[in-house]
C-alpha cells in the first residue's frame, strides 16, 4: 500500500521542484519556482510537495490567504501537477491526502483553477474528476479561445482578404528584447483607455522574467514608418503558445495591425509545429472580442474554478 508524505515546499526544495516540472503530464514553466517567486512579495506561498515513499510523485502550487487556500493565485492557472506515469487511482489517493492534510492544518476553503486541457502532455482529467467526486464545486467559468493547429485553419476569410491587401504597406515585424516602446506607448495607454487597468506585469516585472525565461517569453511588434502600431507578447511552451498581451494604437486600429501580426503569429507557429495557440479568456459577455478571437480561428475552450470546503 502506497506511503504518501506530503511536505510544505521550501528553498531548499527548489532544484527538486524544477526538475519535476520539466517530467509532468500538465507542467508548464510558470511553475518553475523562478516564475512563481517574481512577485512573491504579494502571496504568502504554500506550495506542497506530495512523495509515494522517497519518490516526488505530484506537486501543487498554491498561496494562501484568511485562512483559505488556492492554487497560486499569481498564475493564470494551476491545480495538481502529475508525474508522466501515474495512474487514476494515486490521483484519488494523493487528493485525499491533500485534503486530510490542510484540514490538520485548519484551513477553511480549497480554491482552484486547473491548467487547461491544451497544455497538457498527456491527459490529466482524472484530477478535476476525483475533485468533483470529493465534493468540490465549480464557482466559475470563463470562456477560453485557442487554436487547434491539427484542424485545417479558419481564420474568417474577411480577415484573411484585410490581411492580404496590407502585406505591401510596408510593415515591420520585429521580435525585440526590449519591452519598453510596447509596454509605454502602446499596452500601458490602451488598457487604461479601454479598460482603466494596468497590465498585470509591470515593465520591470516583464524585463525580469524575459531575462530568467528568455527561451519561453517573446515580444514581437509592428511597425509602419518606425511608429510601433501594435504589439503582441508571447509565452511559448511546450506545443502550446499564448498570446499573454496584445494592444493596437489608435492609428494602428486604421491598419487593423494588430490583426495583421496575429495572422503572422499564427501562420509562423503553425508551421514552427505548435499544438495549439491560446490567446486567453473572455469574460463579461465581452461579445466583441469573443467575435475577434474567433474570426481569428480559435475555438471556445473552459477555463473552469472550483471550491472545496474544508
Amino acid at each position: 500500500m502506497p506511503t504518501y508524505t506530503i511536505k510544505k515546499y521550501e528553498e531548499k526544495d527548489h532544484s527538486l521542484w524544477n526538475d519535476f516540472i520539466d517530467n509532468t503530464k500538465n507542467g508548464t514553466f510558470l511553475f518553475y519556482r523562478d516564475f512563481m517567486e517574481y512577485h512573491s512579495d504579494r502571496f504568502h506561498d504554500f506550495s506542497l510537495l506530495i512523495f509515494d515513499k522517497s519518490k516526488l510523485i505530484a506537486v501543487f502550487p498554491a498561496n494562501i490567504k484568511d485562512r483559505n487556500i488556492y492554487s497560486h493565485q499569481g498564475l493564470t492557472y494551476g491545480g495538481l501537477i502529475l508525474e508522466q506515469s501515474i495512474g487514476g487511482k494515486k490521483v484519488k489517493d494523493i487528493l485525499s491526502e491533500i485534503v486530510r492534510f490542510l484540514r490538520a492544518q485548519k484551513f477553511c476553503n480549497l480554491f482552484i483553477k486547473p491548467t487547461p486541457v491544451f497544455y497538457h502532455q498527456k491527459p490529466t482529467n482524472e484530477f478535476t474528476f476525483f475533485l468533483s467526486e470529493y465534493g468540490a464545486k465549480l464557482y466559475g467559468r470563463d470562456l477560453n479561445l485557442a487554436i487547434d493547429y491539427s484542424l485545417p485553419s479558419s481564420i474568417h476569410k474577411s480577415k484573411l482578404k484585410h490581411y492580404e491587401k496590407r502585406k505591401h504597406l510596408g510593415f515591420e515585424i520585429q521580435e525585440v528584447n526590449d519591452f519598453s516602446g510596447f509596454w509605454e506607448k502602446v499596452l500601458i495607454p490602451r488598457l487604461k483607455e479601454k479598460h482603466n487597468v494596468k497590465p498585470v506585469h509591470t515593465l520591470e516585472e516583464i524585463h525580469l522574467l524575459k531575462n530568467r525565461f528568455p527561451e519561453f517569453i517573446h515580444q514581437f511588434v509592428i511597425s509602419l514608418n518606425d511608429e510601433i502600431l501594435a504589439g503582441i507578447t508571447i509565452f511559448k511552451n511546450a506545443g502550446v503558445v499564448k498570446s499573454q498581451y496584445g494592444a493596437v494604437t489608435n492609428s494602428g486600429e486604421q491598419y487593423r495591425a494588430l490583426d495583421f501580426l496575429f495572422i503572422f503569429l499564427i501562420d509562423r507557429y503553425r508551421k514552427e509545429g505548435f499544438r495549439f495557440f491560446d490567446m486567453g479568456t473572455v469574460t463579461d459577455d465581452n461579445f466583441g472580442l469573443l467575435k475577434q478571437k474567433e474570426e481569428l480561428g480559435c475555438e471556445i475552450y473552459m477555463q473552469d474554478f472550483y471550491e472545496l470546503v474544508l
